[in-house]
């Protein structure tokens, strides 16, 4: 049996009085974003990515839009510093993107990645030391002077060694597992850091606030980031930074609500990939600010162009329920959802709406290059006429009639329950040609003449049946109508001609292709359809009258 009383929580809040952030409504302008999937997302891989693989993702974070990416832990392995050295020496590194690099506070590792450094453009110094109880207590079994001082000398090493080395060099400190610190003695040793640093208006430096391990809500480390953003030095000239992961599955709501409380950058990966539960997952972050009317800055609009890079470089899976970038976060199977779905679709069409207002999807996937036929309407046993019908309209360009689109969304859920599967958008297509549209050898006209006369109509039809042609002659008050009367004489079979409707089939050109659509209703009430298509109307009509006429014993 579980026993959760071994549990206790490993965080310390601060005062309630640094709760103005719940006072705020939404992110008002998007943060400076940092890329860190080069090296926590990268780290964390069965398989972590080659050298070219690193190279072909790293050219994926520029065409997002990514101004800071995290490259790695040169001084870690060979192939990090490789890989920065192959950015430099390729001059891989546009002009306005900053590479960040990350060490530790130790003296071998800041000067070896000083030196993997040499010659970039422009680069941000990333170092960090653990400052939370149980590392002082049970990693390092340091006091807190002892574990202030780690920080200060590394903050004092970096100054010195950008004086002496050709670049351009930022600073960035991190307080390694902030969520599990006191936040007065987190404050302490970033003070302490930021005295040595001394930033300036044009050089400032990045305090980053990591959770490390998610401990707590995220209101308790949000008031935890207004608190350090209120006491922090030279805050003035202090880029606050948020580095949260995922371990309690709030890693998004940390870094929205630590917006609210001050920060002004984030951290984080695509998709959230990273160590245990993961980073951040920033494409969640950005759409988010978009789904709010917020430009985030980073260029999502060709989302399944990044899940497939994503996956052949990092050989992990995007979750299909993963938000904005999952195969199944627009689908829509339930029939209610459907129906709602596309007169949604269709009142913005007929108001002429550039604000996105329809049911049950929050963006439009069409901005992020997904389509309504193919992520929307997915059709299954649970799904519905409207649906189902909208899914015919939107992607082949028919229309049926209401009583129609109910009868085939029945036909398509039986196949869909029968065969416990999904029906695509090109299956739907098929069954409905199969179960509408004449067959070859059914009852057909091979034949028409139509001559207009004063009371009407009047036809001479060839009607064709196993392989035997018979002329009939007809009259009616409209061509269809003697089509009708000539079918009825040559069969003997009495029927009532219940539905009709016909359209320019879209997307064809000029209205070139005309649908019609016909219900018949037999002596016994029941009702069976039929559609028809051709360049001349009359035609499709007499098809579609042939097919339900045909389809009247099925």
């Amino acid at each position: 049996m579980m026993d959760a009383s071994k549990y206790a929580p490993g965080y310390y809040p601060v005062s309630s009085q640094y709760h103005k952030w719940v006072e705020k409504e939404k992110i008002e302008k998007p943060p400076v974003w940092c890329s860190v999937d080069m090296r926590d997302g990268n780290q964390s891989l069965v398989i972590p990515m080659s050298l070219e693989e690193k190279l072909e993702f790293f050219d994926v974070l520029l065409k997002v839009g990514f101004k800071e990416i995290e490259v790695g832990f040169p001084a870690a392995s060979e192939t990090e510093y490789e890989f920065l050295r192959t950015l430099i020496d390729r001059k891989k590194i546009p002009d306005d993107v900053t590479v960040q690099v990350l060490t530790q506070c130790r003296e071998h590792i800041i000067r070896k990645t000083f030196e993997a450094c040499r010659g970039v453009p422009h680069a941000i110094v990333h170092f960090y030391n653990s400052v939370s109880v149980a590392q002082r207590e049970q990693v390092f079994r340091k006091s807190k002077e002892e574990i202030k001082q780690i920080a200060v000398d590394g903050a004092t090493l970096v100054k010195k060694l950008a004086e002496e080395y050709e670049g351009n060099f930022r600073f960035e400190y991190s307080p390694e597992s902030f969520s599990g610190t006191e936040p007065d003695y987190a404050l302490e040793v970033c003070n302490a850091v930021l005295d040595v640093l001394q930033p300036t208006e044009e050089n400032p430096v990045i305090i980053n606030l990591p959770v490390t391990v998610e401990m707590s809500l995220p209101h308790v480390y949000a008031s935890q980031i207004e608190y350090m953003s209120e006491n922090l030095k030279y805050r003035e000239n202090v880029i606050l930074s948020v580095h949260p992961h995922n371990d309690r599955g709030t890693g998004v709501a940390d870094a929205e609500l630590a917006l609210l409380a001050g920060a002004d950058r984030v951290e984080g990966t695509l998709f959230g990939n990273g160590e245990r539960t993961g980073n951040v997952d920033i494409i969640t972050l950005a759409m988010n600010m978009y789904s709010h009317g917020v430009d985030p800055k980073l260029d999502f609009s060709d989302m399944p162009y990044l899940v497939e890079e994503y996956e052949k470089c990092t050989r992990m899976h995007v979750y299909e329920r993963t938000p904005y970038a999952g195969a199944l976060v627009f689908a829509a199977f339930s029939g209610s959802h459907q129906d709602a779905i596309a007169k949604g679709m269709k009142y913005r069409a007929e108001k002429g709406l550039h604000r996105w207002t329809v049911p049950y999807i929050p963006i439009d996937p069409q901005d992020i290059h997904r389509t309504y036929d193919a992520d929307v309407i997915r059709v299954n046993s649970q799904s519905g006429k409207g649906g189902i019908g909208y899914l015919l309209e939107q992607a082949y360009g028919y229309s049926l009639p209401a009583g129609m689109r109910e009868h085939f969304s029945y036909l398509c859920k039986d196949i869909s329950d029968r065969g416990h599967r999904e029906l695509k958008a090109d299956e739907v297509l098929r069954i409905f040609k199969e179960h509408y549209f004449l067959k070859p050898g059914e009852l057909s006209v091979s034949h028409a003449n139509f001559t207009r006369v004063e009371s009407g109509v009047e036809a001479e039809l060839t009607f064709l049946e196993n392989g035997k042609e018979t002329v009939c002659h007809a009259s009616g008050n409209g061509s269809l109508d003697a089509v009708s009367n000539a079918l009825k004489a040559y069969t003997g079979v009495n029927y009532l001609l219940s539905v009709y409707t016909e359209h320019s089939m879209q997307g064809q050109g000029s209205g070139s292709v005309a649908a019609a659509y016909i219900g018949l209703k037999a002596e016994d009430g029941s009702l069976s359809w039929g559609v028809g298509t051709d360049t001349d109307i009359i035609h499709a009509g007499a098809d579609a009258l042939l097919s339900a006429f045909n389809n009247r014993k099925k």
